[in-house]
């Protein structure tokens, strides 16, 4: 945010990024913690104070405008995050610098052991293992008779799968350079494919699992999707086969389309209970 806003210098930003990239795997594990006590507090402070009080007080639609509210927050947060990132995409601006130096500095410093874990790791984004995830969920959900759910399931992939190549075609960012061991990727770089699929199919199967499992494994489930999202957008900047900028506007664009659709679903559903009685 500091270097999108210009508040860093571009040699303090090179700099910052030369360090980062030496430190690399040790800010992953710090901030992948960070990101997990964040979540997990999130959740707490939501089902146990703000939902709590608010079903206490208020009738069940209160709490469904409540939740509509919170989610279009998140949507007009990581819809202006993504713009942000895209306005200062520009050759020679101090984020496209930053990029640069953060991927060379990475591919100068990071172990053959570390890049062969984030090899491994990052499949969990690809194409053909989300798809496989995403036809074994509908059928299970069909199979349970959660109809509706499992087309809030399959549009929500489906639409992520629409929406990124369309967003690489405007944008036609270059990837940055990376061929080591074998590893290379065609196509545009921004945003990141891997990291807005893997943001919306983990955490459209953490919605799934709220709405099926009992509150014991609420946490878990969240907290799993949040791990598995932030490693696979952390292994493409790990591979350099993309920039870091490419990633967040993955997190962003991904976290947007994920709560449109997860609005979605739960206003159907309040919909179709209205229109029963």
């Amino acid at each position: 945010a500091a270097i999108a806003g210009g508040a860093m210098t571009t040699d303090d930003a090179i700099a910052l990024a030369g360090w980062l990239g030496a430190h690399a795997l040790a800010v992953f594990g710090v901030l992948l913690c960070a990101v997990l006590l964040a979540v997990a507090l999130a959740v707490w402070v939501w089902e146990a104070h703000v939902l709590r009080r608010v079903q206490a007080v208020f009738a069940q639609p209160a709490v469904l405008l409540l939740n509509a509210v919170a989610g279009f927050a998140i949507v007009v947060a990581a819809a202006l995050a993504f713009a942000e990132i895209a306005e200062q995409l520009g050759p020679g601006g101090s984020m496209s610098r930053f990029d640069e130096a953060l991927a060379a500095s990475i591919r100068s410093h990071a172990g053959a052991a570390t890049l062969r874990a984030f090899a491994l790791l990052t499949h969990f984004g690809d194409v053909r293992v989300l798809a496989a995830l995403g036809a074994g969920v509908a059928l299970w959900l069909l199979w349970r008779r959660r109809r509706a759910l499992a087309l809030g399931w399959v549009l929500a992939l489906a639409g992520n799968a629409l929406l990124n190549p369309t967003l690489k075609r405007i944008f036609e960012r270059v990837r940055p350079v990376h061929d080591h061991n074998g590893f290379t990727e065609p196509g545009w770089s921004f945003p990141s494919g891997h990291t807005s699929g893997a943001t919306v199919a983990y955490g459209m199967l953490a919605y799934v699992l709220l709405r099926t499992l009992p509150s014991r494994w609420h946490l878990p489930a969240v907290l799993g999707a949040a791990a598995l999202a932030f490693t696979v957008g952390s292994s493409r900047v790990f591979l350099q086969a993309h920039f870091l900028s490419d990633v967040v506007a993955g997190f962003s664009s991904g976290l947007a389309w994920l709560m449109v659709c997860i609005l979605s679903v739960a206003l159907s559903q309040r919909w179709r209970v209205v229109r029963s009685r």
